[in-house]
């Protein structure tokens, strides 16, 4: 876990997600979270298929949680990258978060996107706007995208629902 300084624009409740305002991610920040996201790599724990993922997690405190994945014989308790970061922060009280980057590729070497599985978009969608929350997908610091959870889960299904 790092602590980055960054200014943070207002934000509304999580259910007035129409009125909240995306946080601007400026290049310097993209690039910290795309390097804390390769260095997470090297905690991958993947002996059976050997697709290494890595996360940074930026929560709204300005602390930055990592997370890699971890996989199991048993393939169904492995745990993605993603998932392993909002587990840690969360575990320490942590529960706003702006933007996730996720980076992975086979034995390490990033040459496409990682996008979040199905399981990690509804551990998202549980803590973070999907409106404002931005998940960046990257190879390196010359190549990302940045994509809001709505965009990578249209018609999520969160707290709000359950009002």
């Amino acid at each position: 876990m790092r602590t980055v300084e960054a200014k943070y624009g207002k934000y509304s409740d999580l259910y007035e997600a129409e009125k909240e305002v995306t946080m601007e991610l400026d290049k310097a920040l993209i690039e910290e979270l795309i390097d804390t996201a390769v260095g997470a790599l090297q905690y991958s724990y993947t002996p059976y298929s050997g697709f290494k993922v890595g996360a940074a997690l930026l929560a709204k405190n300005g602390r930055i949680y990592q997370g890699c994945n971890i996989e199991n014989a048993a393939y169904t308790p492995t745990n993605c990258a993603e998932r392993t970061a909002f587990f840690k922060a969360v575990s320490e009280g942590v529960k706003e978060f702006d933007a996730i980057c996720v980076v992975g590729g086979k034995d390490g070497v990033l040459t496409e996107y990682a996008a979040p599985c199905g399981v990690c978009r509804q551990v998202m969608m549980e803590f973070c706007n999907p409106e404002t929350f931005q998940i960046i997908l990257a190879t390196g610091k010359e190549r990302y995208d940045i994509y809001t959870l709505k965009e990578l889960l249209p018609l999520g299904f969160g707290p709000a629902d359950l009002a």
